[in-house]
């Protein structure tokens, strides 16, 4: 059976915060694993869908249940962006998470990319108890990931000849309760404010940690600040490995690009012990 040949189910969720477009790749047999995949923030959402697909299918191939959501006011679910609030994605998530754990008998795993691993570790700081971590080049700051994606504004501002609006004025009027428009995304106060509190901190220890970072090269080292992070987790208990692989980052280009040896590598990450 190829990839393309995986069954799947679409269906809409209901949740306390909106009906979220959910696909389900079911593991044939009895599933080795649970896992929910949290999408990345505005843009790299539809960016990263090929890979992101790509992944579930080769996953569900080697036995794991695989659970792809957009939450409320992204891709098709219910709602609008600019009404979308931090804590309403993390009840999503944990909506999600009931739906998979009812459905199937398996360890559950969280499966981030980029900012998506934030709201991973808020789930487990409001008290989810997965067996393990998946994350996907991890954002490992809300604060730092708010003001990149501000700061593409005043990059377009630039570009297009604009007064341009550095990202302190915009951090003052979201402050103030104003919405902010950057690359077509509105972005409201209640939502930026939950992303730059957000920290990738995983709580309490004994969870398997199984991280991958993109690089342009294959001789290509982890970054600092990801080695750093790594330390910490390992400190408290965890069970932490990284890998960096040659891989484009599918989630800013413009066309669509996939990483075989990412979908191959993720594989084999979790067939190990």
């Amino acid at each position: 059976m190829t990839l393309a040949q995986i069954p799947f189910e679409a269906f809409f969720l209901d949740t306390a915060k909106g009906r979220c477009f959910c696909v389900y790749f079911p593991a044939p047999g009895s599933p080795r694993g649970a896992i929910l995949h949290i999408h990345p923030f505005a843009e790299e959402l539809n960016r990263s869908r090929r890979m992101t697909s790509l992944q579930a299918r080769a996953l569900a191939a080697a036995g794991h249940a695989v659970l792809l959501v957009d939450l409320a006011g992204c891709g098709d679910s219910s709602g609008d962006f600019g009404e979308a609030t931090w804590d309403a994605w993390v009840e999503n998530l944990e909506s999600a998470t009931g739906w998979l754990r009812r459905r199937v008998a398996a360890p559950l795993w969280l499966w981030g990319l980029r900012a998506g691993c934030l709201l991973g570790a808020a789930l487990i700081e409001r008290g989810l108890r997965p067996a393990g971590f998946l994350m996907w080049q991890p954002v490992l700051s809300g604060e730092q990931a708010l003001r990149q994606f501000l700061r593409l504004k005043t990059v377009a501002d630039v570009a297009a000849g604009r007064a341009a609006e550095d990202v302190a004025d915009m951090r003052r009027r979201l402050h103030a309760g104003a919405d902010v428009v950057v690359a077509g995304y509105r972005l409201n106060a209640a939502l930026a404010g939950g992303m730059a509190a957000a920290d990738l901190r995983p709580g309490a220890g004994g969870m398997r940690i199984e991280c991958f970072e993109m690089a342009g090269g294959p001789a290509a080292d982890l970054s600092p600040a990801l080695a750093e992070r790594l330390a910490q987790w390992r400190a408290g208990g965890h069970s932490a490995r990284a890998t960096v692989v040659d891989a484009p980052s599918f989630w800013q280009t413009l066309e669509t690009s996939v990483s075989p040896a990412l979908i191959e590598a993720t594989v084999q990450a979790l067939e190990q012990p």
